[in-house]
């Protein structure tokens, strides 16, 4: 019967409906934009590479030229040195400080881990300023390096360790947090030692967090480009190459060649990430037990002894800040007060650059909210994609392994262009947005498909046997469960806007010229202190704008998430 059945009539093929061949347009116009503001640049970057400057396609010979240059050839070895270094000292320092957060008893966690968190909201340029305050030639505890300059890889690394200390430590925290009470009581019972059950247990328990911690401060060191501008002094890496070859030399051609350099080291360690996160498997089962950590005074304070230490230190870099931004004249008159705020009367673009980061971080929170939420939503429910969903995906991971300085330079070569319809966008607020948005879309279109595989596909199956919209779905059912993360994303967006400076520092115009920017043209022009106080700026601002996006997720989480509520039996 099933035979002839199979053999005597034709599949049924589910015919398609309005809905499903909108929320397919809508995805082909969202990967299209992708490819535009991502693909393509990239592709102009690395057709300029193999240019000369006349125009002419030289094939590799600007590559030979550059690794025939013992000097640009010296920067690769300086940023795989930082890289390495400074993702052994932060990985280390992270999971000592997550251990404390998960694993002791130890009081005022919350205020420990805020701190932590302090880095994020800073531009990566203002640490180095914090450490010439410090250990520069006329610094207030100079004496400390013992005749060592901090003008080099010391006072990189230091400064990268403070910038990417947040990511480390959000990463490990979560992989310690997940831990079945049951392993440990194991080993207990078979009489194991403290220091085996932490070799054998907790371990082994978080070593692909470890691996992916390690991965991303990696990139972000090697990446960066704030901390080695301001106080690496004559110790070249491959960002601020790419910087002196581009506006010290205007030779574009090899900007590009190391830009496509630079790719290398963060495109392998995000390849390598991924395959890892792969391999991961579930740590936890349904019978899991959460472990709660019990109380050993000892082991405890000494926990809080090293949270305070970290704490002192991030606090420190900030409150150093904070002070070069109130002395009027550094050393010669320590008399406090708001002169460095002046901004209007240094070279840099003045309070307008400060109410222009302002402007594009509220752009790109808003239209870079809408953009990654409806794209993750459409590729995750929109039904018949095939290939264009694994393209989405792809595209979508893409901007995480490409550095922002790397970006800019893309979008030099391919929104500058004469023949290129939209060379109107070149030197507008619209280009600062988009770049900034594609910069930051991973990490937002991660969030939001996390939030979006939690709910049931049934919604949308229901929606549909009642023949309504799936817009109608999405404003009614999905937003409001996806609210927090909605605001996270946002706030996200929102933060790393005002903060960034390697996305947007060949994109900006003297009419567009953003806060974050103003900190290096003042650094360049020698004016540190006011410098300091428009990075702190950029400090309290994005730290208002937290509190403000806690307080509001608050109040929206307390209307439209109450049915995660437990109901009392």
């Amino acid at each position: 019967m099933l035979g002839l059945i199979s053999r005597g009539r034709p599949a049924l093929r589910v015919k398609s409906s309005s809905d499903d061949h909108a929320m397919r347009l809508f995805v082909v116009v969202i990967a299209a934009y992708l490819v535009v503001a991502l693909a393509l640049p990239l592709y102009a970057m690395l057709s300029k590479s193999m240019l000369d400057p006349d125009g002419l396609f030289i094939g590799l010979a600007n590559y030979v030229a550059y690794f025939r240059t013992p000097a640009l050839v010296y920067s690769i070895k300086n940023s795989l040195f930082v890289g390495v270094l400074t993702t052994l000292i932060t990985v280390t320092i992270a999971f000592l400080l997550a251990y404390a957060l998960t694993r002791s008893r130890m009081p005022a966690k919350p205020a420990f881990k805020t701190i932590a968190m302090i880095p994020i909201l800073v531009p990566s340029l203002l640490p180095g300023i914090a450490l010439i305050y410090l250990f520069g030639r006329q610094g207030l505890i100079n004496g400390m390096l013992f005749g060592h300059d901090i003008y080099g890889p010391i006072g990189i690394i230091i400064a990268e360790v403070f910038f990417t200390l947040p990511h480390a430590l959000i990463i490990i925290t979560t992989a310690l947090s997940i831990a079945d009470a049951r392993l440990y009581e194991a080993a207990i019972s078979l009489r194991a030692s403290r220091t085996r059950i932490f070799f054998t247990v907790t371990i082994p328990g978080v070593r692909y967090g470890l691996i992916s911690a390690a991965f991303v401060v990696f990139t972000l060191a090697v990446t960066d480009f704030g901390a080695p501008k301001v106080i690496g002094g004559d110790f070249n890496v491959l960002a601020t190459d790419i910087y002196k070859q581009v506006i010290g030399q205007q030779n574009f051609s090899m900007g590009a060649v190391v830009s496509v350099v630079l790719l290398i080291p963060a495109g392998l360690a995000f390849l390598v990430d991924r395959i890892v996160q792969k391999k991961q498997v579930a740590l936890l089962s349904t019978r899991a037990v959460a472990l709660v950590p019990s109380r050993h005074r000892r082991f405890d304070n000494l926990m809080l002894g090293y949270a305070i230490i970290v704490s002192v230190f991030i606090v420190g870099m900030i409150s150093v800040c904070q002070y070069a931004a109130l002395v009027k004249f550094y050393p010669y008159d320590l008399s406090l007060g708001f002169t460095n705020y002046q901004f209007d009367l240094m070279d840099g673009g003045g309070w307008d650059s400060y109410f222009n980061s302002i402007e594009m971080a509220t752009y790109t929170a808003v239209f870079g909210t809408v953009l990654v939420f409806c794209g993750a939503y459409l590729v995750e429910k929109a039904q018949g994609l095939g290939v264009v969903r694994g393209a989405f995906q792809f595209l979508a991971m893409l901007p995480m392994a490409v550095p922002g300085l790397v970006l800019g330079l893309a979008y030099i070569f391919f929104f500058n262009s004469p023949t290129n319809p939209l060379n109107f966008l070149y030197h507008t607020m619209a280009i600062l947005v988009i770049s900034t948005i594609t910069h930051f879309y991973t990490v937002s279109h991660l969030t939001a498909t996390t939030a979006l595989k939690q709910m049931d596909a049934q919604f949308e199956s229901v929606a549909a046997s009642l023949k309504q919209p799936f817009y109608r779905t999405f404003f009614r059912v999905t937003i409001p469960v996806c609210t927090p993360a909605i605001l996270d994303i946002s706030i996200y967006l929102f933060v790393n806007a005002m903060t960034t400076v390697s996305a947007v520092v060949f994109l900006y115009s003297p009419h567009t010229t953003l806060a974050s920017v103003a900190v290096l043209n003042m650094d360049d022009a020698g004016d540190i202190a006011p410098a300091a106080a428009m990075g702190m700026m950029i400090f309290y601002t994005a730290a208002g704008v937290k509190i403000l996006h806690y307080l509001l997720s608050r109040g929206i989480e307390a209307k439209t998430q109450a049915w995660r509520s437990a109901v009392p039996t």
